[in-house]
């Protein structure tokens, strides 16, 4: 039986008296992309770092590929685990041209000096930028430097890559291209990956599963539809999207239906969560033009859809169309809603 890529098991880590993990339990099956999702200071790039032996850890322990490699007062070394680090800032070594940065961990495969150049270069074609092997750093633009950076995590022939944002600093279509390499190569090679990010978006399109991360401890994972249509609360749904809650009530009436009752008007919809709960709204879940009724105090046009933000006297609900916009701010509208999700009415937004 094949071992995890992965397994994180109660892992803590503190800088002096910050807390910065907390009792982290995690595993990652070979071939699988986890997306780490939290906002700065979450915890996500310790993490990552802690997996590949750049800190120490505090409590529990890290398993990569079956094997033990740190637990409190015990840590191997980083170029003896078999991971593939790509940087959000590149760190490339700006003495070496881009083949002699990806030939460099080929020494720890046992691989002979003289075929080093020819596997480089190889992987550098694979990625489009064969053509720019003898270019150092301060002559690759963002993009080419991140390929470069990519490049040498293959060279590892990891169990698993770690992602630290890899996208960061980089424009759209560059942030896009990237994304779509690195899934092909990923998927190429069958390596597991842990990806961290604060953007949903990217999250939510690349992983497998999504791990929510606050203050260092897991809020939720789960499937990436999971994570954006049932979060565990109001915290973890504005993480994942836009969102909008209502005070309205909500009764259910069966499995998976409810009704909800706003300014008189019931309707019954499509539900999930607890029953009793506040109902979380995401702006595809709604269409203007229903029995409900709201003025538009926001419109925001998008290109492919324009955005509406709509007071119905029970809070603002954000409303996502295609095409154009329909209707201006001031205007009365009507609007109705396909589904929710009810989230704990106590305690649902936790500071930040």
């Amino acid at each position: 039986m094949t071992a995890p890529a992965v397994v994180c098991i109660g892992l803590g880590a503190r800088f002096a008296d910050t807390e910065a993990l907390a009792s982290i339990d995690l595993t990652v099956a070979p071939g699988e992309l986890l997306a780490v999702l939290g906002p700065s200071g979450s915890g996500k790039t310790t993490l990552l770092h802690a997996i590949a032996g750049f800190v120490p850890v505090d409590g529990g322990s890290i398993e990569v590929g079956g094997r033990v490699v740190a637990e409190p007062g015990r840590s191997v070394a980083p170029e003896e685990r078999r991971v593939g680090v790509v940087f959000q800032h590149h760190a490339l070594w700006p003495h070496l041209s881009a083949a002699e940065t990806v030939a460099f961990p080929l020494r720890f495969r046992d691989i002979p000096a003289a075929e080093r150049p020819i596997e480089a270069r190889r992987l550098l074609e694979r990625l489009g930028i064969g053509h720019l092997a003898d270019r150092r750093p301060d002559q690759l633009s963002g993009g080419e430097q991140q390929r470069v950076s990519l490049a040498r995590a293959l060279a590892r022939r990891p169990d698993v890559f770690l992602f630290d944002e890899p996208t960061a600093h980089l424009d759209a279509p560059l942030r896009r291209a990237l994304l779509e390499e690195i899934e092909e190569q990923r998927r190429r090679d069958a390596t597991a990956a842990i990806y961290a990010t604060h953007d949903a978006t990217e999250a939510l399109a690349i992983a497998d599963r999504v791990l929510v991360l606050r203050k260092g401890r897991v809020v939720q994972v789960g499937p990436p539809i999971e994570i954006y249509e049932q979060p565990v609360d109001r915290w973890a749904a504005e993480m994942t999207g836009p969102a909008s809650v209502l005070d309205a009530g909500v009764v259910a009436v069966a499995a998976g239906r409810a009704r909800l009752t706003l300014g008189g008007v019931e309707r019954e919809i499509d539900c999930s969560g607890i029953e009793g709960g506040v109902p979380l709204i995401r702006p595809e879940w709604v269409r203007l033009g229903g029995p409900f009724e709201a003025v538009v105090d926001g419109v925001w046009y998008r290109g492919a859809r324009t955005e509406y933000r709509l007071d119905t006297g029970a809070g603002r609900l954000v409303v996502s169309e295609s095409g154009r916009p329909a209707t201006d701010v001031g205007d009365r509208v009507g609007w109705d809603v396909e589904r929710a999700h009810l989230l704990p009415a106590a305690g649902s937004h936790p500071d930040l």
